[in-house]
């Protein structure tokens, strides 16, 4: 199978094994150094004054929460 669909346009890859942690920290190093990166500028964030201890309140924002399914 491996020689016959592996092309340079789709390759195969094969990640060894014998160290699980090893092979997933290697298999995602070699995704992300595939994708290509550019650094993008950034505006400078302004951030609000500091609330007094004891006055907090909640922020006004709708935030996405993840289910917790487990």
């Amino acid at each position: 199978m491996f020689l016959v669909t592996d092309t340079s346009w789709a390759p195969w890859y094969v990640v060894h094994s014998d160290n699980k942690r090893r092979a997933r920290l290697n298999a995602l190093t070699h995704i992300l150094s595939k994708i290509p990166y550019e650094d993008l500028k950034r505006a400078k964030g302004e951030l609000p004054k500091r609330q007094h201890r004891g006055d907090y309140k909640d922020p006004d924002y709708r935030f996405r929460i993840i289910p917790e399914v487990f």
